[in-house]
């Protein structure tokens, strides 16, 4: 008998087709998760797919010191979209990998130790991420962790700039909170951050491991908030479901990174896979179908739910609904009644992070199984 080291849902997938995942028993469930906004692309999709094939057939892998096309394209790619002066791309495994690397280049790059981070703000599991992410619950087995972090208010921006001072190395905050309720920051607190480690010679660092990609509207959730930061964090949707992170940087940054590393940065096959994902993005406007359906289930919600939930909230397809019972009782009707997948956000909030390529039928499936689950349940 085998054993695991993890929690597994009663339901196991088999397949999966566009916004649509298959159990084994052959049930059709509407993938409203993306396993946490994973696959924009949705599942199986050709374009990623044959890239993967034809990267398999000439190249598995080869490490990064030796120059690989498709590599270097993909570098190139980010370069190409990220914010104006963000041109150094080091690549890894997941996002967490990609905040540890943005934290100890921050570090080497300003000799500061001081990070800044945010309540409710969640970073990743390694031990330096996991020392930046605020609930104890992901942190207390495994402390002491790394130091010298100090937790400000989210969206405060006079706590921030009281926060950030000459011993600062780094601000690491995420646009929109994902794992601590899907909230959207303000820009005058994402710019004040930007202000004040501008003038002590700090990193600012955006956490957009979840929101980059096309995943509020824009490819880079920066664009709305008109702040360039130092660095930006990348991973989940990077690859449409295969593992791959990005750290992306200035270039005084990129020049005082230190001497980090990773066996498995940037492998061909993952590369060939990102490149066809962040393409796609931009070929197929996928972003603009992610603004575009993501307004119309936040009307759609806010019309049949606002007298039932406490509040809805989100940007382009990165939605919470704040339910006034249990998550997770509202997210095991919705997969055994209504056949839809979706993800918490701590213990009262719904978290919606579909395939950026849903339609609108596909929203009204979501927010009428929605509406079956809370309205008429609270009635």
């Amino acid at each position: 008998m085998s054993g695991f080291v993890f929690n597994e849902k009663p339901i196991q997938i088999e397949r999966g087709e566009g916004a649509y995942l298959y159990g084994d028993d052959g049930t059709e469930y509407l993938d409203m998760g993306a396993s946490y906004a994973c696959v924009p692309l949705g599942h199986n999709h050709p374009a990623v797919n044959e890239a993967v094939r034809e990267q398999f057939a000439d190249l598995t892998y080869v490490q990064a010191s030796y120059p690989v096309e498709t590599r270097t394209r993909l570098y190139d790619l980010l370069a190409d979209t990220a914010p104006s002066d963000v041109d150094y791309t080091w690549l890894c495994n997941s996002g967490t990998e990609a905040n540890e690397a943005a934290l100890k280049f921050a570090r080497s790059a300003t000799g500061n130790s001081k990070i800044v981070a945010t309540m409710q703000g969640f970073h990743g599991r390694t031990m330096g991420a996991l020392a930046t992410t605020w609930k104890n619950k992901y942190k207390k087995p495994y402390e002491p962790l790394m130091g010298d972090v100090e937790f400000v208010p989210y969206d405060d921006p006079e706590a921030m700039a009281e926060a950030i001072d000459d011993e600062t190395a780094a601000v690491i905050v995420e646009p929109v909170q994902g794992e601590g309720g899907i909230n959207p920051a303000t820009r005058e607190f994402l710019q004040t951050a930007r202000v004040e480690t501008a003038q002590q010679g700090a990193a600012l660092i955006f956490d957009e491991v979840q929101t980059g990609m096309g995943r509020t509207g824009s490819l880079w959730a920066s664009e709305w908030t008109d702040v360039v930061p130092d660095m930006i964090t990348s991973a989940k949707g990077l690859g449409n479901g295969l593992p791959i992170g990005a750290t992306l940087c200035r270039e005084w940054i990129a020049k005082n990174y230190g001497s980090h590393a990773s066996t498995f940065s940037g492998g061909p096959v993952v590369s060939a896979a990102s490149e066809a994902t962040v393409e796609t993005i931009l070929d197929e406007a996928v972003t603009e179908n992610a603004a575009q359906v993501g307004s119309y289930i936040q009307e759609r919600l806010h019309a049949e739910l606002d007298d039932h939930v406490r509040e809805v909230r989100g940007e382009g397809l990165m939605i919470g609904v704040e339910v006034g019972r249990g998550a997770n009782r509202v997210l095991k009707e919705l997969a055994l009644n209504h056949g839809v997948l979706a993800l918490p956000a701590g213990r009262t909030v719904v978290r919606l992070l579909p395939p950026l390529t849903i339609t609108e039928d596909h929203a009204d499936e979501v927010v009428e199984a929605l509406v079956a689950t809370v309205a008429e349940d609270d009635g």
